[in-house]
């Protein structure tokens, strides 16, 4: 790995009797907020000052914009600094992902515009104050396949391994209740697509504001999805309950075909199972980049790297862009990108011996200001690179919460893609729109089918 700072634990820092060690002392815990930012970061910038030091992030909308509009670019005058090409690229080789080189080599005209670092990433206070308390008291349970003693937020923002980063991504928070429409479309090779629109609504039980883990029943959210549109697709509805402890309780899933009328459990929308209308170019585990039980997997901390990444995507957010004005044949129009230098936790995840999976082995490159998994590569059961995902992600300004805003998956063997987030047409995210956890239940589902 290039420029990689390593990550000196040992392995017994890592085990004991089987169980992976999280808790770290007062003295450690007090360096959040001090040298660490709240969330876990290295406040103080890079030596060569392209990584500025954390001011506590994009804590106030810009001048102009309201609750319930969609956000605008808090830095209109920025502009590219420099635009990376193939024909430039062995000079920034040593800052970019194995995943990008490929995307470069793949596609003659790709570029990555990039642009000032501006280290945007904040949360509410009291998100500030449970990771301090979670740093202290959180621990993974036998095999990792879950945490215990943490409530609201990330668990672990001082990692010692691998699994704690990833828990890290699957528990951060993302506000409380949030209820928003998207389309999410897969590109012919020649560009045409037909957009279906989703409707999400997510009641995040995890970080419910007097939540204890006691009371929240293994669960860590509540989400109920129907598709709005195409007439074909539209009235299907899925819902799910993500569980903490997936292998003690494994995730609840139930799917509403239109056609048939009927709502039946789904036992196998997890891991590798195609997610549904992606055309099987994502599984079900790949998103939000990463989610479910991760015990299909062997993790390893690589350390960090400094390099370039999707940051601050106001562009790809802005209502002056159709969805049109985004897909391109082969990959996103990259004109409308922003790519910033920032530190991040490398992961590696290889499959473990007797597990099948598509992906024989995973790498993830997580944010350190916000633990939003930013770039993942996956590898077919060859060893060969095989798909490329990257997620474009802004501060949402009602909350504070730094969340993606689009999503893709890029197939670098059928040059196909799957996106999705576009928010063409589609109201702002309600991060208010008072859900209740009794509207998640599958008699719900059904009622609402019906209608």
């Amino acid at each position: 790995m290039r420029n990689l700072v390593c990550i000196g634990w040992t392995a017994a820092a890592l085990m004991v009797g089987g169980q992976a060690m999280a808790k770290v002392s007062e003295a450690e815990a007090a360096r959040l907020g001090s040298d660490l930012t709240p969330v876990g970061a290295e406040r103080a910038g890079n030596a060569d000052g392209s990584i500025p030091a954390w001011n506590g992030g994009l804590r106030q909308p810009p001048a102009g914009w309201s609750v319930g509009e969609r956000e605008i670019n808090p830095f209109p005058d920025d502009q590219p600094l420099f635009t990376i090409t193939r024909a430039n690229l062995d000079q920034y080789r040593d800052s970019l992902t194995e995943g990008h080189i490929a995307m470069f080599e793949t596609y003659p005209d790709y570029a990555m515009p990039v642009y000032q670092t501006r280290r945007t990433a904040a949360y509410p206070d009291q998100v500030y104050q449970k990771l301090k308390v979670n740093a202290l008291s959180a621990e993974l349970l036998d095999n990792g396949n879950g945490v215990r003693n943490t409530i609201m937020t990330s668990p672990f923002p001082i990692p010692q391994n691998g699994l704690e980063v990833v828990w890290n991504h699957i528990l951060r928070y993302r506000g409380e209740q949030i209820s928003f429409r998207s389309a999410s479309a897969t590109p012919s090779v020649d560009g045409s697509f037909n957009p279906i629109v989703t409707e999400y609504n997510y009641f995040m039980a995890y970080s419910e504001p007097g939540a204890e883990l006691e009371d929240i029943d293994n669960k860590i959210f509540y989400l109920k999805t129907e598709t709005i549109s195409p007439p074909s697709l539209a009235g299907s509805i899925t819902l799910v309950h993500e569980t903490l402890d997936q292998i003690r309780s494994p995730r609840l899933a139930w799917r509403y075909e239109s056609g048939s009328r009927r709502l039946r459990r789904s036992p196998n929308l997890a891991y590798e199972t195609d997610l549904p209308n992606s055309s099987s170019l994502r599984s079900v585990d790949q998103k939000d980049m990463y989610n479910g039980a991760p015990n299909q997997y062997d993790w390893e901390l690589l350390g960090k790297r400094e390099i370039y990444v999707p940051y601050n995507a106001y562009e790809l957010h802005s209502e002056d862009h159709a969805a049109r004005d985004i897909i391109q044949a082969g990959h996103i129009n990259q004109d409308l990108t922003r790519y910033e230098r920032h530190r991040v936790w490398v992961v590696e995840a290889t499959v473990r011996t007797g597990i099948s999976h598509i992906y024989s082995r995973r790498m993830f490159y997580v944010d350190e200001d916000s633990w939003q998994i930013l770039v993942t590569e996956e590898y077919d059961n060859d060893g060969n690179l095989w798909r490329v995902s990257e997620a474009h992600n802004i501060s949402f300004y009602s909350v504070p919460v730094f969340w993606t805003t689009l999503e893709m998956t890029y197939d670098l063997n059928a040059k196909r893609y799957y996106i999705d987030g576009l928010d063409e047409g589609q109201a702002a995210l309600d991060f208010e729109p008072g859900l209740r956890s009794s509207e998640f239940t599958a008699s719900a589902a059904r009622r609402a089918a019906r209608r």
